[in-house]
C-alpha cells in the first residue's frame, strides 16, 4: 500500500515539468492560465473519485477498487502519449487525459481505509506519517524521472505502426503506465485483506466494525477537539497549496526569466527538484528525532517560517528586466500602448526579431505586459527558494499528518482522514489555478506576494490555535483535572 501510494504521487508529478512546453508544442492556443486547468484537473479527478472508491471498498474486496482504479491510471496514461494526433483541439484531450490519471488516483481513500483497519491504535499513527512521506516523496521525487526522460530529445523516435511517438513528453507518461502494469501484478500476487480492532487483535469480518469500536468511536468522539481538528486540515491545505503553486511556476517562470528554452527548462528543473527530492529524505529522516526534543509544533512552526522566508526571496527588485519575446509582437497579439511606445516597440521588432522563423523563441512573451517593467528574478534568488521550500514543505508536510492522527486519538480514522486528503486536493486544485491566473496577468510580484500573505495567515492561525494541538491523551487528562 505505501508502494501503491507512491505511484500515485509519481504519476501526478512525472510530467510537472514537461507539460507546458508540449502544451506549447501542440496547440499553440494555449496559454498559461489554461496550464493551471490541466495541472488541477489531476485533483478534481481525484476528488470526485475518492468517495467512490472508498465506498467501493467498503462493501467489496480491496482489491476490486484498487486494480480498477489503476488500469484507469494506466489507460489515461496511453491517452496523453497520443494527445498530438487530433487535428485540433489537442489541449483539451489533454486535459482529460491528466483528469482521468486523477480519477485513477482516488484509490488513495481505499489505501489510507486499509491501513486504518489493518493497524492498532499503537501502529496507527506511525503507520499514517508513513503514508505521508511515501506521498510526500512520490511527489518530489518524480520529476528526476522527467529529467532522465529530457536525454530522448523532443523528437524521440516514432512507432510508425501504432502511431506512437516516444520523446521526452510522452516517455515520462509510458514509465508511469509500466509502473501501473507493475503495481497491479503485485496486487495480485502480494496483497492480502487483514484487519484488526483497536488493540491489534485480527478480525473475522473485513467489511464491518465490531459492536465495541462502534461504542468507542461514539464516546470518543465528543471529547476530540474539532477546533484543532479544522485548524490542522487549513493548515494541510495552505502547505499543499504552496507546493503545487511552486511547481507549476518552476517551468514558466525559468523560461520567462532566463530566455530557457523549453528542453532546458525542463531538464534543469528537473534536476533542481530532483536535488530537492534528495533534500526532503534527509529532513524526514531528521525530524523524527528532532520532533522528540522540540516536538511537532514547533517543527510545523519553523517550517512554515522557512516556507515564507523562501517566498519572501523570490520576489523581484532591481532595474534588470527580463528578455522580452517578440513572437507575439509578429503575430499581432499586441497591447494597448502609446503611439510613441508603439513605434518603439516595432523599431525593437525590426531589429530584433530573428529572421529565421524556424529557431524556437525564448524570453518573457511581450503579450504579458507586465515583462516590460517587472525586473527579472535572478537566477540566485530561484535556487535559494528551491532550498528552503525543500527544508520547509517536507517538515510541515510529515508534522500535520503526524499531529492529526495524535489529535484524533483513538477513534477511527477513516472519515477524518479523508477530510484532510479532501483539502490536500483542493490545494492542489486551487494552487496552479490561482498562480497561473495571477502570473499571466499581474506577474510574479503579485503572484508572490499574496503567497507570503497566505503563508503570514496560516502562522498567526497556528499561534491561535498552538496550546490545543496536543495528542488526544493529553488533553483528556487536561479536562479530568
Amino acid at each position: 500500500m505505501y508502494l501503491t501510494m507512491f505511484f500515485s504521487s509519481v504519476g501526478f508529478s512525472i510530467v510537472i515539468m514537461s507539460i507546458w512546453p508540449y502544451l506549447q508544442k501542440i496547440d499553440k492556443t494555449a496559454d498559461e492560465s489554461f496550464l493551471g486547468w490541466i495541472i488541477a484537473s489531476y485533483s478534481i479527478g481525484q476528488m470526485i473519485a475518492s468517495p467512490f472508491f472508498g465506498a467501493w471498498s467498503n462493501y467489496r474486496p480491496r482489491r476490486e477498487p484498487l486494480v480498477i482504479s489503476i488500469a484507469i491510471s494506466v489507460a489515461a496514461n496511453c491517452l496523453y502519449s497520443y494527445v498530438h494526433l487530433p487535428a485540433s483541439h489537442n489541449k483539451y484531450y489533454m486535459l482529460a487525459a491528466r483528469g482521468l490519471v486523477g480519477f485513477g488516483a482516488g484509490n488513495v481513500a481505499v489505501v489510507r481505509s486499509y491501513i486504518a483497519g489493518a493497524t492498532s491504535l499503537t501502529e496507527r499513527t506511525s503507520a499514517m506519517a508513513n503514508t505521508s512521506a511515501c506521498q510526500a516523496v512520490g511527489f518530489i521525487l518524480g520529476p528526476v524521472f522527467q529529467t532522465l526522460f529530457t536525454l530522448i530529445g523532443e523528437k524521440g523516435i516514432t512507432w510508425k505502426a501504432i502511431h506512437l511517438q516516444v520523446n521526452m513528453y510522452t516517455a515520462p507518461v509510458l514509465f508511469g503506465a509500466l509502473l501501473g502494469i507493475v503495481n497491479i501484478v503485485l496486487i495480485f500476487a502480494v496483497f492480502r485483506e487483514h484487519r484488526v480492532d483497536d488493540l491489534g487483535r485480527p478480525q473475522s469480518s473485513i467489511n464491518c466494525e465490531s459492536e465495541e469500536n462502534d461504542e468507542l468511536g461514539q464516546d470518543n468522539q465528543g471529547t476530540i477537539d474539532h477546533v484543532a481538528v479544522v485548524s490542522t486540515n487549513i493548515l494541510f491545505f495552505v502547505i499543499l497549496f504552496v507546493f503545487a503553486v511552486f511547481e507549476t511556476i518552476a517551468t514558466p517562470l525559468t523560461m520567462d526569466m532566463y530566455s530557457w528554452t523549453r528542453k532546458k527548462a525542463v531538464f534543469v528543473n528537473g534536476i533542481i527538484l530532483g536535488a530537492i527530492g534528495i533534500e526532503s529524505v534527509i529532513v524526514f529522516l531528521a525530524v523524527k528525532f528532532l520532533s522528540r526534543r522540540t516536538g511537532e509544533r514547533a517543527i510545523l512552526y519553523g517550517g512554515l517560517v522557512i516556507i515564507l522566508v523562501g517566498f519572501f526571496i523570490l520576489l523581484p527588485w532591481g532595474k534588470q528586466l527580463p528578455n522580452i519575446q517578440w513572437e507575439d509582437v509578429k503575430n499581432n497579439s499586441i497591447p494597448r500602448t502609446t503611439f510613441s511606445e508603439s513605434l518603439a516597440l516595432f523599431w525593437t521588432l525590426q531589429t530584433q526579431f530573428p529572421s529565421n522563423n524556424t529557431v524556437e523563441t525564448t524570453g518573457c512573451p511581450f503579450i504579458q505586459s507586465w515583462c516590460l517593467y517587472t525586473p527579472v528574478i535572478h537566477l540566485g534568488q530561484y535556487i535559494t527558494t528551491d532550498i528552503l521550500i525543500g527544508l520547509g514543505y517536507p517538515a510541515c508536510s510529515v508534522m500535520s499528518y503526524t499531529l492529526y492522527s495524535k489529535i484524533l486519538g483513538p477513534k477511527p480514522q477513516g472519515i477524518y482522514m479523508g477530510w484532510l486528503t479532501a483539502c490536500g486536493s483542493a490545494a492542489r486544485i486551487l494552487g496552479p489555478v490561482f498562480v497561473s491566473q495571477l502570473y499571466t496577468h499581474l506577474g510574479p510580484r503579485w503572484a508572490f506576494s499574496l503567497i507570503c500573505g497566505i503563508v503570514v495567515l496560516s502562522l498567526l492561525l497556528l499561534e491561535a490555535v498552538y496550546k490545543r494541538l496536543v495528542a488526544f491523551s493529553v488533553r483528556r487528562e487536561r479536562l479530568q483535572e
